[in-house]
């Protein structure tokens, strides 16, 4: 699936309507898809725990809250890229504080062409973050795999009396002899085994 493809969830904390609709405006929904809109970080909350995000953009000072700790616990999600948007005065002390959790800032006001920016270098943080996440996924199904394989050779081991480099021999050849994984060929022997 190529970049522009790609369908991105939002979550939009405001309490600002007209910058709401502003942006929900601006972001089309072939691309964008749901747009999340929510004036509190009671909401805010209750949004992230029910699903995931690619996106959550907010613009702070809210209702209930300045959103700060929210853009924090927010950006340690593992999938979620977080957009804070404060006043211009703000921005140089906030922009120190956060740059270390990945939290991206954004000075108020800003332009329609600067909100499009930042949604474009928010899909590269994001993409970036599923090749990490691809990569991570495939680390553990690697280590899953020795886990099952080591479990096999000790059953051999024990149940067969073969040597560990018999049992770790006896799993490679029946995996290459018969085109299976090595994950198949040690679920077996488990199943029989164990």
């Amino acid at each position: 699936m190529g970049l522009m493809e790609r369908v991105y969830s939002v979550l939009l904390v405001s309490s600002s309507s007209n910058l709401n609709g502003n942006i929900a405006s601006m972001l089309p929904g072939t691309r964008y898809f749901p747009i999340n809109i929510v004036g509190n970080v009671s909401s805010a909350k209750r949004a992230v725990a029910e699903r995931d995000f690619d996106f959550v953009i907010v613009n702070s000072p809210l209702a209930d809250d300045d959103g700060l700790r929210f853009c924090i616990d927010a950006a340690s999600m593992k999938e979620t890229v977080v957009l804070l948007m404060v006043r211009a005065e703000l921005y140089p002390e906030l922009f120190e504080k956060f740059a270390e959790y990945g939290v991206f800032l954004m000075q108020k006001p800003f332009s329609r062409s600067t909100l499009l920016l930042s949604f474009d270098w928010l899909t590269s943080a994001r993409e970036r973050l599923r090749m990490s996440e691809k990569k991570v996924l495939s680390f553990k199904e690697k280590m899953d795999e020795i886990r099952l394989v080591n479990r096999a050779k000790w059953l051999l081991i024990s149940e067969l009396k073969m040597a560990e480099p018999d049992a770790h021999r006896y799993i490679e050849k029946q995996a290459m002899d018969r085109c299976l994984q090595r994950r198949v060929v040690a679920e077996e022997i488990i199943k029989t085994y164990g």
